[in-house]
C-alpha cells in the first residue's frame, strides 16, 4: 500500500475466484449438504414433545450441529459472492452467482420455517431438554427465541411461496435499487474542470472544505436522483407493501413489531430511548445554527451540514488513517490493534470509491476462514478515518466472538448490540483525538466530526423513524408517488433538525440510496443504530471510569452479544435499557460536548 492508493480487499483465500474449481466445489457440496437436511428435517418432523427425552435430546443435537454446518458454508459462500456484488454490479459472473445462491437460499428459508414451526412444537418441555449437557444446552437462547417466534409463521405453504415469490419480488426489487445506485454517473464541474462522477464520489463532496464544491454536489444529488426515481420509488413501494402484507399474515400488531423482535428489545426500551432522543433535539438545534453562524449563515442548507470547521481542511491519506488508528487502538487494548493490523496487512479493506461499487460502509464476516471484510467510500477526512474505525470496530466484535468458538447460531447477533464495538472503536479514536489537540480551532476541528456523527445517528435516524413509520402507514393504504415518498422525507427532516436547517434546501432523496429501506426482512434499520451509539457511549463512560480492567469483560460481552436479549445484556454493567434516565445520561456527554463547542470561539 502506497501514499496515496486506497486499497481493494482480497477474497482469494477464500476462493481463488468465482470460476475456480475450489469455489464450484464448495457450491455443489452446499447443494449436496442442503439436500441431506431436508431429508434429515423430514426425519425430524415424524417426533414431538412426547418423544421420549433421550430420543429428543439426541436429534436435537444433531439439528444444531448439521444446522451450524450448513449456515457457516453458506454464509462463506454469501460473503464470497458479495464481496463482487458490492464492489463491482457490473461484473456479470457474479450476478449470475448471486441469482444462483438466491435460488438455495429460498430453499434453505423453506427448510428453516419447518424447523422453526418443529422447535415451536417442542415448547412445552424445552426447558427439560436445555437443563441436559450438550449442543442443546450450549444453544438454550436460540431455542427458546425460535420457539417463541414460530407463533407468527404462517403455515408451511404459504411461508414456502413467500419465500419463493421474494425471488422476483422483494429480491429483485433490492437489486434494482443497488444496481441502479451504483452505476449512476453524473457529471458536475469542480475547479473549472468537467468530471463524470459515480454517486458514491459525488455524495463524499458533502464534506468537502470548499464550499462552492459541497453546493455544486448537492445540486448533481438532487439532478441525478430525479432522473432515477421512478424506479426506486417502484422498488420502495414493493419492498414496504410486501413487508406490510408478510406483517399482516403473520399476525404481528404493526410493522414495528417484527423489528422489536429482531432487534431483542421490547417497546418500552424503544419508547424510553426514543423520549431521551426527541427531548435532545433542542440542544442538536443549538449545534446546527452555531455551525451555521460559524459559516456566516442563518441556518445550515442541507449542503454545509457535513462541512468542516476548525482547522479541518487537512486531508489524510489512507496510510496516515491507519496510523492514526492503530495508534489509537493500542492504547485501548493491545488485540485491539493487532487485530486491526491484521485487518490492514491481510487486506480485509476496500476503500476507492469508484463506478459500480455500491455506497455506504459495512463490515460482513466470512465465516470460513474466521476473518471479516471492510467495505467503505474513503475521502481523506476525519470522518472517513472515524468510519473507518467504526467498521473495524464490527470486524472486532466478529473476531471476539470467533476466539470464543461460538457457532453459527450463537453469533445471530441483533444490530442494536451490532453496533457495541463500532461504537466503542469510533468514540476511543474521537476521545484521543480530542486530547492531543494542539489548540483549539484543532479541537474544534474534532469536536464537529463527532458531534455531527452523533447528529446523524440521534437526529437523522429520528427522521427516518418518523419517515419510515409513516410510510408503513401511508403503504397500507396506496402505493406512494415519488414526490409523495420525498414529501414524506423532508417533513420527517423538518421535524426533526426543528430551525437548525434551511428548510429551503433539504435533502428530499435521502430514500433512494440507503439500502436499509429496501430489505423486506429489515425493517426499521435505523433506530439499533441509536441504541448502539448510546449504549456504546454509556460503556465508553464506563470504561474512562474502569480503566483496563473494563476490557476482558468488554471482550466477554462482544462474545456473548448473541446469547441473549440486550436489556439481559445490558444488565451485566448496571444498565436499565428500559429507564429514560441511562438514554439521557449518554445523551447528556454528547451534550457536553456540543457545549464545548459553542464556546470555543
Amino acid at each position: 500500500m502506497t501514499e496515496n492508493i486506497l486499497p481493494h480487499w482480497d477474497v482469494s483465500n477464500v476462493y481463488p475466484a468465482l470460476g475456480s474449481a475450489e469455489f464450484d466445489e464448495a457450491f455443489t457440496s452446499l447443494k449436496a449438504r442442503l439436500s441431506d437436511f431436508e431429508q434429515f428435517v423430514g426425519r425430524l418432523e415424524t417426533l414431538n414433545a412426547d418423544t421420549p427425552t433421550e430420543q429428543l435430546t439426541g436429534r436435537l443435537n444433531e439439528l444444531l450441529d448439521r444446522y451450524n454446518a450448513l449456515l457457516r458454508l453458506g454464509n462463506t459462500i454469501h460473503s464470497y459472492i458479495h464481496a463482487f456484488v458490492s464492489t463491482d454490479s457490473f461484473n456479470t459472473e457474479a450476478s449470475r452467482k448471486q441469482s444462483e445462491f438466491d435460488q438455495i437460499a429460498v430453499a434453505f428459508d423453506q427448510l428453516k420455517t419447518r424447523v422453526e414451526k418443529w422447535i415451536g412444537g417442542l415448547r412445552p418441555v424445552l426447558a427439560e431438554l436445555c437443563a441436559l449437557p450438550g449442543a442443546v444446552r450450549e444453544h438454550e437462547f436460540f431455542l427458546k427465541e425460535t420457539a417463541e417466534h414460530s407463533k407468527y409463521l404462517m403455515s408451511q405453504a404459504e411461508e414456502n411461496l413467500a419465500a419463493e415469490l421474494g425471488l422476483s419480488g422483494a429480491n429483485a426489487w433490492n437489486k434494482l435499487q443497488g444496481v441502479v445506485t451504483s452505476q449512476l454517473m453524473w457529471d458536475i464541474e469542480l475547479n473549472g474542470e468537467k468530471k463524470r462522477l459515480p454517486m458514491t464520489a459525488i455524495i463524499n463532496l458533502r464534506s468537502n472544505p470548499d464550499a462552492e464544491a459541497r453546493r455544486k454536489g448537492y445540486e448533481a444529488e438532487l439532478a441525478a436522483w430525479q432522473t432515477v426515481r421512478e424506479p426506486l420509488a417502484a422498488a420502495l413501494n414493493g419492498i414496504k407493501g410486501t413487508a406490510n402484507t408478510l406483517n399482516r399474515k403473520r399476525g404481528y400488531k404493526d410493522a414495528l413489531q417484527p423489528a422489536l423482535d429482531t432487534n431483542r428489545i421490547d417497546r418500552e426500551t424503544l419508547d424510553a430511548m426514543l423520549t431521551a432522543m426527541q427531548e435532545s433535539l433542542p440542544v442538536f438545534e443549538k449545534y446546527f445554527l452555531a455551525k451555521a453562524a460559524r459559516l456566516g449563515e442563518e441556518k445550515l442548507p442541507w449542503w454545509d451540514l457535513f462541512a468542516p470547521v476548525g482547522s479541518a481542511n487537512r486531508r489524510y491519506t489512507f496510510a496516515e488513517a491507519r496510523d492514526m488508528v492503530l495508534e489509537n487502538f493500542a492504547r485501548f487494548s493491545p488485540e485491539l490493534s493487532n487485530f486491526a493490523r491484521q485487518a490492514f496487512d491481510g487486506g480485509w479493506i476496500d476503500a476507492e470509491p469508484r463506478n459500480g461499487k455500491r455506497g455506504g460502509a459495512f463490515c460482513m464476516s466470512l465465516p470460513g476462514v474466521r476473518e471479516s471484510r471492510v467495505l467503505m467510500n474513503f475521502e481523506g477526512s476525519l470522518d472517513s478515518v472515524s468510519t473507518l474505525a467504526h467498521e473495524l470496530g464490527h470486524g472486532f466484535h466478529n473476531h471476539c466472538m470467533f476466539k470464543a468458538g461460538r457457532s453459527e447460531l450463537q453469533r445471530t447477533t441483533p444490530m442494536t448490540m451490532a453496533e457495541t464495538a463500532s461504537i466503542m472503536c469510533e468514540t476511543i479514536l474521537v476521545d484521543a483525538a480530542l486530547k492531543q489537540a494542539e489548540n483549539e480551532q484543532e479541537e474544534l476541528a474534532i469536536l464537529e466530526t463527532s458531534i455531527l456523527g452523533d447528529a446523524q445517528v440521534v437526529v437523522d435516524i429520528y427522521s427516518r423513524f418518523l419517515f419510515e413509520s409513516e410510510l408503513f402507514i401511508r403503504r397500507e393504504k396506496a402505493e406512494l408517488s415519488a414526490d409523495e415518498i420525498c414529501e414524506l422525507m423532508v417533513n420527517s427532516q423538518k421535524k426533526a433538525y426543528g430551525n437548525g436547517l434551511d428548510h429551503r434546501y433539504l435533502q428530499p432523496y435521502m430514500w433512494t440510496w440507503k439500502p436499509h429501506y429496501y430489505y423486506t426482512n429489515l425493517s426499521f434499520y435505523n433506530f439499533p443504530y441509536t441504541f448502539g451509539l448510546l449504549f456504546g457511549t454509556g460503556l465508553y463512560a464506563i470504561y474512562q471510569k474502569r480503566g483496563a480492567e473494563f476490557v476482558p469483560e468488554y471482550q466477554k460481552l462482544l462474545a456473548s452479544t448473541g446469547l441473549g436479549k440486550a436489556a439481559e445484556l445490558a444488565a451485566r454493567f448496571g444498565i436499565d435499557v428500559r429507564s429514560t434516565d441511562f438514554w439521557k445520561g449518554s445523551l447528556g456527554i454528547i451534550q457536553r460536548r456540543i457545549d464545548r463547542y459553542m464556546a470555543i470561539k
